[in-house]
């Protein structure tokens, strides 16, 4: 399982959130540059479809391919009380020949994207997760290089952290006390609400970029 906020922040910010991000994770930032491919099953899959993503890592030296499937929310009142979403989550490292193999088993490719940032990764009461990334739309086919971006001028922020079913409170709590941290940059809640652009945004950018003096890490 996992525990997962997003949040939407415009690029012009983003320098400010990484000089705060960087304060608060004393941890150099890892560089993303991530292909994602969605790929669905067919009707000879079964009744109900199922969607899997595939991840090719191209920030490595030798790109590295990861599948991951994320099902179901946790639903009920108790899910409705929590700030962060609970979901499940399966996640192999796989070959290069994934792709093929997927297409053997008679899953389609619905859509690509190249997602660009960063992340940091932080220990509050759970190993946390910040990425930052521009998703990219490619005009051919795994067309990377010819990237262009989806929003122009806006990003997204997700933190996540790896969750079970009787530590998810915990988590979601140390999940929820970080992104107190990120408030005046930021707003952050359950994927799927839309909170928007932050009014303190722009003032809280300025006094962390003067405040660091200007120097971009």
């Amino acid at each position: 399982m996992e525990c997962v906020v997003q949040g939407i922040i415009e690029t012009q910010h983003v320098e400010a959130l990484q000089i705060l991000l960087q304060g608060l994770c004393g941890a150099p930032k890892e560089r993303i540059r991530v292909h994602e491919l969605c790929l669905k099953s067919g009707p000879n899959l079964g009744v109900v479809p199922s969607e899997v993503r595939l991840l090719c890592d191209l920030a490595q030296p030798t790109p590295s391919w990861t599948v991951r499937h994320v099902g179901g929310s946790m639903r009920g009142a108790g899910a409705e009380q929590i700030s962060v979403l609970v979901r499940t989550v399966v996640e192999s490292k796989v070959g290069n020949n994934a792709l093929r193999f997927f297409y053997a088993l008679g899953y389609k490719l619905d859509h690509e994207l190249l997602k660009i940032g960063f992340a940091f990764r932080f220990q509050k009461g759970a190993p946390i997760t910040i990425t930052v990334t521009s998703a990219n739309k490619m005009p051919r086919l795994h067309a990377t290089d010819e990237a262009v971006p989806v929003t122009p001028g806006i990003q997204l922020v997700e933190i996540t952290a790896p969750a079970a079913a009787d530590n998810y409170n915990d988590v979601a709590s140390a999940v929820s006390s970080f992104c107190e941290y990120l408030a005046p940059l930021l707003h952050l809640s359950k994927p799927g609400v839309s909170t928007g652009i932050v009014p303190t945004a722009a003032a809280a950018a300025a006094s962390l970029l003067s405040n660091s003096g200007g120097k971009t890490i």
